[in-house]
């Protein structure tokens, strides 16, 4: 799945989707989906991604309180 870093713009390709659907984890792992080279895992913060489309995550994703 790919998803986008808010300030850079770059897509951002998630190597495991269990993190991102728990709301509990607050991070994902994945990679900058940029250049010709495959680029390092990294840990990204669920607030710093959004969809491709713009739009946020869902709150059930981000959320750690339900209210």
């Amino acid at each position: 799945m790919f998803l986008k870093h808010k300030e850079s713009g770059k897509l951002v390709e998630l190597l495991g989707l269990i993190d991102l659907f728990n709301p509990m984890h607050t991070v994902v792992v994945g990679r900058y989906h940029a250049g010709e080279e495959l680029q390092d895992p990294e840990q990204f913060r669920k607030e710093e991604l959004i969809f491709c489309s713009g739009e946020p995550l869902p709150k059930c994703w981000t959320c750690l309180l339900y209210t």
